[in-house]
C-alpha cells in the first residue's frame, strides 16, 4: 500500500546514526544523503526518509502514531531494540517480548531521537 514513509527529524546525524543502528540490525544498509540533505533507506518493500522539517519548525513524534518494522526473527527484534537504545533511542512501552494472548507477535518499542514512536516486530507461528 504504501511507496515511502518519511520521518522527521530535528538532529539529523543522530537521527542517521540511530536508524542506520537500528534498520541495520535487521539487514538494511546504511541510508543514503541526497542532496536535499534527506537520509534515504531503500528497500525492495518501500522507502523511508529522514527529513527535518520544510517549514522551519521542530519535527515532533506524531501522538498516536507508530512506524513497525518487519524482523525475520525474534532475535533480530532484541538486536534491533539493542542497537536502538545504544544509538540515542529510548525504550518505550514494555520490554521486547511476545504480545496477544495467545501470543502471535513479538515486539519491541523506542522512541527515536526526535521522539517519533518505532517498532520491531515478528509474527509468531
Amino acid at each position: 500500500m504504501f511507496s515511502h514513509v518519511m520521518v522527521g527529524v530535528n538532529d539529523m546525524d543522530a537521527s542517521r546514526t540511530f536508524y542506520d543502528a537500528t534498520l541495520g540490525a535487521l539487514g538494511h544498509k546504511a541510508g543514503i544523503m541526497d542532496a536535499k540533505g534527506r537520509c534515504i533507506y531503500r528497500t525492495k518493500s518501500g522507502v523511508l526518509l529522514l527529513s527535518t522539517p520544510l517549514n522551519g519548525e521542530d519535527a515532533c513524534g506524531a501522538n498516536g502514531g507508530t512506524l513497525g518494522f518487519n524482523a525475520l526473527t525474534t532475535e533480530a527484534v532484541d538486536a534491533w531494540h539493542t542497537a536502538g537504545t545504544a544509538h540515542g533511542g529510548t525504550s518505550c512501552e514494555d520490554p521486547p517480548g511476545p504480545r496477544g494472548n495467545p501470543a502471535t507477535m513479538y515486539l519491541a518499542y523506542l522512541r527515536d531521537p526526535a521522539g517519533n514512536k518505532v517498532c520491531a516486530l515478528h509474527r509468531l507461528g
